[in-house]
């Protein structure tokens, strides 16, 4: 099974670390209960309500690390992830729940904040195309009260003055998608690290007449070079440092998001179906897509960028 990125690996990781129960607010969402740390986890990540899309959206900075160099301010990014959720049953485990979602992010230049077509490669010299993100899908789920073998779910909540927050690292290191049949001898692992920082106030979270939590969320990403930089093996890396919110909705993006979606990858203005199973989609496999259709003459997915 291929591992998660982005958001979707923060709903895996958050669920490691026992529960706090909060406290000082009236509430109906009982979070000394896995019931209720579950019906939480929903309403952070998308909606009580099967099938109410939820957008998130974010923005921010990519910069290079190069041994010996000052850092490197690459690119300007925007990203999105469109989700919703459906209610599941389980003869054994019970009412859970499934996540369903697609996401994208653009790079774009620093300066001028336009959304980039080419760039031209500092360190090599050569212009090459840009291939912003368009993962399709990237779901999680199902997720019960209590696990198989009776785990209870439970969240990592930090509380103070009236407001939570959620804080997971999540290091990723497996087999690069893009590798070849002899990559174990000479290397071929994806490694990265991806950090999150989920916050928000109580009332929203444990009043069970809002449907979707008021959630802000910060994202911080080291990685090997992207693939489409054609990098090679030089040494360094790309991170990313962003902050976002979930929009009240869809038409609160930025008007650069929103024509970016509307001219190139139109079916992300909804979420997947609830009944989606395909495998997940990362920006790796998502290259390797574009790369071996343009290797046999086809259109590339998502408008080629």
């Amino acid at each position: 099974m291929r591992p998660l990125t982005g958001f979707p690996a923060l709903l895996l990781a958050i669920t490691t670390i026992a529960g706090t129960t909060i406290s000082g607010v009236a509430r109906a969402v009982d979070l000394s209960t896995p019931e209720g740390n579950l019906d939480a986890f929903r309403k952070i990540q998308c909606s009580l309500e099967d099938g109410a899309p939820v957008t998130f959206f974010w923005h921010g900075r990519a910069y290079s690390r190069v041994p010996g160099e000052a850092d490197k301010l690459l690119f300007r990014v925007e990203g999105m992830n469109i989700r919703h959720c459906g209610t599941v049953e389980d003869s054994e485990l019970g009412t859970g729940f499934v996540l369903r979602t697609r996401e994208i992010l653009l790079y774009m230049d620093p300066k001028t904040g336009e959304v980039l077509r080419t760039w031209d490669n500092p360190w090599t010299g050569e212009t090459v195309d840009v291939i912003h993100v368009a993962n399709d899908p990237v779901n999680s789920g199902p997720f019960y009260a209590r696990s198989a073998s009776g785990r209870e779910f439970s969240l990592p909540f930090s509380v103070q003055n009236g407001r939570w927050w959620l804080t997971s690292t999540i290091p990723l290191f497996y087999r690069n998608p893009l590798a070849g049949d002899y990559q174990r001898y000479v290397g071929g692992t994806y490694h990265a690290t991806e950090m999150f920082n989920f916050l928000g106030d109580e009332a929203s979270l444990l009043d069970d007449s809002v449907s979707s939590a008021n959630t802000q969320v910060g994202w911080v990403r080291m990685s090997s070079w992207l693939p489409w930089m054609e990098m090679g093996d030089k040494v360094g890396v790309i991170y990313f440092h962003t902050a976002g919110l979930k929009l009240e909705d869809y038409e609160q993006m930025s008007d650069t998001m929103k024509d970016e979606i509307a001219a190139n990858y139109p079916e992300y203005s909804a979420p997947p179906p609830l009944s989606d199973d395909r495998p997940n989609e990362t920006s790796w496999t998502y290259f390797k897509k574009i790369v071996d259709a343009r290797d046999e003459g086809d259109d590339a997915p998502g408008g080629g960028h």
